[in-house]
């Protein structure tokens, strides 16, 4: 392996060493902001679905208010909020900088991504399942759990995948503004040492990563098509 990585990659194997700490913070990275943002996203996306004109637990101004949070910071170029939330971010987490400094700014970039991707997710649950629930004397709580998510699974599996990937992508970003990650190990050690095989490597690794992901989500979603996650239970009284 060793000889291998001599022979085709010979600057990466001077930076081997380095390339596994990219990795590992790249990972840290993911897993911290990824698991957060799912939570929260979730919650505003199920919060945006019920509140909505047409939705179980009508609220225009919970509605409103959230809709123009998430459309504010979706609209805000990921590159531009990490620089904005510098001063928060150093506040909260006691530093800007490293895998601890790009949780923040990751959260804050996903999390109106996956609200909107969780919203049109939900949103596809047909409507007559919903009535139908309501006819039997299901609460709010139990259309959600019980109509939407359960529902939903496949298309919610489809687009946690999309925003994974995404994330990914988010992270080589703040990579490349010091968080650490492939995404600085490729600028630092490749490109501003013109180490193009470091370049390459990194470009190959995110691939696999992504087809990784991909493959996953598909397989999981096609899996969960016609089933739950969730017991299938009756829509009686609940809430």
């Amino acid at each position: 392996m060793d000889a291998l990585m001599k022979q085709w990659t010979p600057n990466l194997y001077l930076y081997r060493d380095k390339f596994i700490q990219s990795l590992q913070a790249t990972f840290e990275m993911f897993w911290k902001a990824g698991s957060i943002a799912f939570v929260i996203g979730l919650f505003f996306g199920i919060l945006l679905v019920v509140t909505k004109k047409d939705g179980i637990s009508k609220n225009r101004p919970v509605y409103q208010v959230t809709n123009l949070l998430i459309n504010i910071f979706r609209s805000i170029p990921f590159v531009i909020l990490l620089i904005f939330l510098i001063p928060f971010t150093r506040a909260l987490m006691r530093t800007a900088i490293g895998v601890k400094g790009a949780i923040i700014p990751l959260v804050f970039g996903t999390v109106p991504f996956y609200t909107r991707q969780v919203e049109v997710a939900l949103s596809s649950v047909a409507p007559g399942k919903i009535e139908a629930a309501r006819a039997m004397g299901s609460g709010t709580w139990g259309i959600i759990f019980r109509v939407y998510l359960h529902e939903a699974v496949p298309e919610l599996i489809r687009v946690t995948t999309v925003t994974a990937i995404s994330l990914i992508g988010l992270t080589t970003m703040a990579g490349a503004v010091g968080a650490g990650g492939i995404g600085s190990f490729a600028i630092n050690y490749g490109q501003n040492q013109y180490n193009q095989d470091i370049v390459n490597v990194c470009v190959v690794v995110l691939l696999i990563i992504t087809f990784i992901l991909q493959s996953f989500g598909t397989a999981l979603a096609r899996r969960t098509t016609n089933r739950s996650l969730f017991p299938k239970r009756r829509y009686g009284k609940d809430a």
